[in-house]
C-alpha cells in the first residue's frame, strides 16, 4: 500500500504527524512518501500544486492531506493560492464524492452547540458532490456589466451548472451508502438538497435525483431546500440520515453538521473516484493562527485515516481499531481545547496523538 501524505500548511503538519504515528502504530505493511502542498509548496516550487507533488498523489492508492491556506496569501492571483491545491487534487484525481460523517460520540454531547438531547445518538452521512457546481462552472470571472441594476460599472461573475451524468453519480454514491447503512440497522432514507424554487440549475438537480430513486424503491427519498434543511440542521438533526447536495450546499451544510458534533476538530472526510480511491483530510482549515502551538484537535485528522482504511485500503479491521481508540482516549476524559469542558483533562495535540498510539498498541498486544 502506497500512501501519499501531504501535511499543508497551518497546523496541517502537526495533526497529520499524529495521525502517521497512528498509522504507524497498526504495522500494517505501507510505504508512505510526503510532499509539500499549499503554500508551503509555493514557498518551495512557487505553486501549491507542483508537479511532482500531483504526480505523487496520482501514483499512490490513497492520499492523506492536512490543511492549506495562510492570510499571508491571500494577496496572490488565485491559480496560486494555496487552496487551488485542493481543488486540482479533485479535478485531476476525479474526487466527485465527498463523504462528511457527523457522528456525536457519547462523550462530547455537553460539547456541542445543541442541547444533548438534541445530538446524542447523532449519526448523519454527508455527500457533496464534488467536482461540479459553482465552484468549477465557466465562464467565469470580472467585467464591465452591459445591463442588470448598474450598467457600465464593474461585476463579478460565477456560472452554476450541473450535468446529468454528474448528478446521476453522486445520487447513485448516496443510495448505495443509505442502503448499506439500512442492512447495519439505520433508516435508509436520503435527503436530497437544492434550492429548486430558484435556481434552474437544481430543479433540473431534483429531476434527475427523483429518476434515480425509481432504482433503489427499498430507500427512502425526501427533497428539501437548502434554507430548510439548514434550519432543520439544528431543530431535529437526528432526523436525517444520508444527505446529498451539490457542492457548494454541501461545503455550508457539513460545517454546520460538524458543530453538532461538538467541534469541527471531529469531522473527517474523504473524497472517492470512482474505483474508491481516495483523498482523506480533516474537515478543518489551516487555522494559521494556533500553528505550532500544540492545541489543535487531530482526531479528525486521524479519524480521516481510519475512513482511508475502511474505504481504499481494504483494513477496516485496523480502521475498527483506530475508532476504538479514539473512542477509549474520549471515555478516559482527555480533551484538546476545541472540546474541552469541566470535569475533563486537557491535553496538546501531541498528548492526543501519544493517547491513541497507546491505545492502538494497547489493543494489538492484547491481540497478540
Amino acid at each position: 500500500m502506497k500512501i501519499a501524505v501531504l501535511p499543508g500548511d497551518g497546523i496541517g503538519p502537526e495533526i497529520i504527524v499524529q495521525a502517521v504515528r497512528v498509522l504507524r502504530a497498526l504495522e500494517l505493511k505501507c510505504e508512505i512518501e510526503e510532499a509539500p502542498v499549499g503554500g508551503a509548496a509555493y514557498e518551495a516550487h512557487g505553486h501549491p500544486l507542483p508537479e511532482a507533488t500531483l504526480n505523487l498523489a496520482k501514483a499512490a492508492d490513497a492520499v492523506l492531506f492536512g490543511a492549506v491556506g495562510d492570510w499571508k496569501y491571500d494577496q496572490l492571483e488565485r491559480q496560486f493560492r494555496p487552496e487551488q491545491a485542493i481543488l486540482g487534487l479533485r479535478k485531476h484525481l476525479g474526487l466527485f464524492a465527498n463523504f462528511r460523517p457527523a457522528i456525536c460520540y457519547e462523550q462530547l454531547t455537553h460539547a456541542s452547540s445543541l442541547k444533548p438531547e438534541l445530538v446524542a445518538g447523532l449519526d448523519i452521512l454527508i455527500i457533496r458532490e464534488l467536482t461540479g457546481d459553482i465552484y468549477f462552472g465557466q465562464p467565469r470571472g470580472r467585467r464591465q456589466a452591459v445591463d442588470g441594476h448598474f450598467p457600465g460599472t464593474e461585476e463579478a461573475f460565477d456560472t452554476m451548472r450541473y450535468s446529468r451524468p454528474e448528478i446521476e453519480r453522486i445520487a447513485r454514491v448516496a443510495f448505495e451508502a443509505a442502503r448499506v447503512r439500512k442492512q447495519a440497522g439505520g433508516r435508509g432514507k436520503v435527503t436530497s438538497v437544492d434550492k429548486a424554487n430558484v435556481l434552474e440549475t437544481f430543479q433540473f438537480w431534483k429531476d434527475v435525483v427523483t429518476d434515480v430513486h425509481k432504482a433503489y424503491s427499498d430507500v427512502q427519498l425526501e427533497h428539501l431546500y437548502v434554507d430548510n434543511a439548514a434550519m432543520q440542521l439544528v431543530r431535529a438533526p437526528k432526523s436525517f440520515d444520508v444527505i446529498v447536495t451539490g457542492n457548494m450546499f454541501g461545503d455550508i451544510l457539513s460545517d454546520e453538521a460538524a458543530m453538532l458534533t461538538g467541534s469541527i476538530g471531529m469531522l473527517p472526510s474523504a473524497s472517492l473516484d470512482s474505483r474508491q480511491k481516495g483523498l482523506y483530510e480533516p474537515s478543518h482549515g489551516s487555522a494559521p493562527d494556533i500553528a505550532g502551538k500544540n492545541v489543535a484537535n487531530p482526531l479528525a485528522t486521524i479519524l480521516s485515516m481510519a475512513m482511508m482504511l475502511r474505504f481504499t485500503l481494504d483494513q477496516p479491521e485496523s480502521a475498527d481499531r483506530v475508532e476504538a481508540a479514539v473512542r477509549h482516549v474520549l471515555q478516559q476524559g482527555l480533551r484538546t481545547a476545541d472540546i474541552w469542558s469541566a470535569g475533563t483533562h486537557k491535553v496538546g495535540t501531541r498528548e492526543m496523538g501519544d493517547a491513541v498510539v497507546a491505545a492502538i498498541t494497547k489493543t494489538i498486544t492484547k491481540k497478540s
